[in-house]
C-alpha cells in the first residue's frame, strides 16, 4: 500500500502544479524562479565558504 499512496501523492502533486500554472502563469514563474534564486545563493555561500576555507 505505500507504493500505492506514493504514486497517488506523485500525480496529486503533478495536478496540482500544472492547475497552478495554467489558472496564474505568473505567480508560477515568480515561484519558480524565487526557487532558482535561492539555489543559485546557497551555491555562491558553498563557493564562498570553499575560498574562504583555501584562501586562508
Amino acid at each position: 500500500m505505500p507504493g500505492k499512496a506514493k504514486t497517488v501523492l506523485i500525480w496529486f502533486v503533478v495536478a496540482f502544479l500544472v492547475y497552478a500554472i495554467v489558472k496564474s502563469p505568473d505567480k508560477a514563474a515568480d515561484v519558480i524562479k524565487g526557487i532558482g534564486d535561492v539555489i543559485v545563493q546557497a551555491f555562491e555561500g558553498i563557493g564562498n565558504f570553499f575560498s574562504a576555507l583555501v584562501g586562508k
